[in-house]
């Protein structure tokens, strides 16, 4: 079979980054920056950063300052107590949040403010009960406003995102899903056909988290996976250092780098902000330099 279509809440109190191309104008700034990506014979380099740690003002300034070190996009990772797959370091970074009380409007409010300045779509990581509870229309209402450009929802099965799927289709707001080495590969199938704007391959089973080696058979899986659809496919989880770079760009429209970054922004709690903004901005530099070559 082959596709052919491409308990703590915050509570909900209640642009796109790149330019479209002028002969598709309803397509999503997600389509539109892998289709000049791939046209450019380039990858994207996509990192996470938690909302509101150690605050929603030094937030605005890591995506700024990684977009202009030339990230194709940025996670706005939206802070929840019960992530399903996070990792100590970015647990630790949704608990630090979620104790200043950080609320989605005030994400969205920041969001919105940094989406008109940068040019790389920004998407949100945020789990289903949030998009739940704040009510599904009116979260990706909401999220356009801010100029978001997609959500990625880790918790939310394929079978039950139906509801959420259309809505999104219905808005060109992408709906971005997660593909694990475990997943069956029919299960995959349909992942990939509820799934818009990229898919999320996880390179490993378990949490996030920097690791010192990645799976020898990621490659062949992301290679049968591509064989079934057109859709991007970007990995993440574990991704740290150059030579994970090196060895996954080839296989990959794009590599999503969280725990590495988050560690790094946490040290702004002890340390001047300029140099710690300093140092994130040269990590992402040292990580497309790898991709680049």
């Amino acid at each position: 079979m082959r596709l052919v279509t491409a308990e703590r809440f915050i509570e909900s109190d209640s642009k796109d980054g790149i330019s479209l191309p002028e002969n598709n104008p309803h397509m999503s700034s997600i389509d539109a920056l892998f289709q000049q990506l791939r046209a450019a014979g380039r990858k994207a380099l996509m990192p996470f950063v938690t909302a509101g740690d150690p605050d929603l003002k030094f937030t605005a300034d890591v995506l700024r300052e990684l977009v202009k070190r030339g990230s194709s996009m940025c996670e706005l990772g939206i802070p929840y107590s019960d992530p399903i797959a996070d990792g100590p370091v970015i647990q630790a970074s949704y608990t630090r949040a979620l104790e200043k009380n950080v609320r989605l409007a005030e994400i969205l409010d920041m969001a919105g403010g940094v989406t008109s300045q940068i040019d790389a779509p920004i998407v949100t990581m945020v789990s289903y009960a949030i998009v739940y509870r704040h009510g599904l229309e009116r979260y990706v209402a909401d999220a356009k406003a801010a100029g978001v450009a997609g959500a990625i929802v880790p918790d939310l099965p394929v079978e039950e995102s139906g509801p959420l799927a259309e809505i999104c289709r219905r808005e060109d707001f992408s709906i971005i899903q997660l593909i694990t080495p475990t997943t069956p590969r029919d299960r995959a199938l349909q992942i990939a056909e509820r799934t818009t704007g990229f898919i999320y391959y996880v390179s490993v089973t378990g949490i996030t988290g920097e690791r010192n080696e990645l799976p020898k058979k990621l490659l062949d899986e992301v290679g049968w996976l591509r064989r079934q659809t057109p859709l991007p496919i970007c990995i993440g989880f574990g991704i740290s250092k150059p030579e994970h770079v090196k060895m996954l760009a080839p296989a990959a429209d794009g590599l999503i780098v969280g725990s590495a970054i988050v560690r790094r922004i946490a040290e702004a709690a002890t340390r001047p902000r300029k140099d710690v903004l300093k140092e994130i901005g040269n990590y992402a530099s040292e990580l497309l330099a790898a991709m680049e070559s």
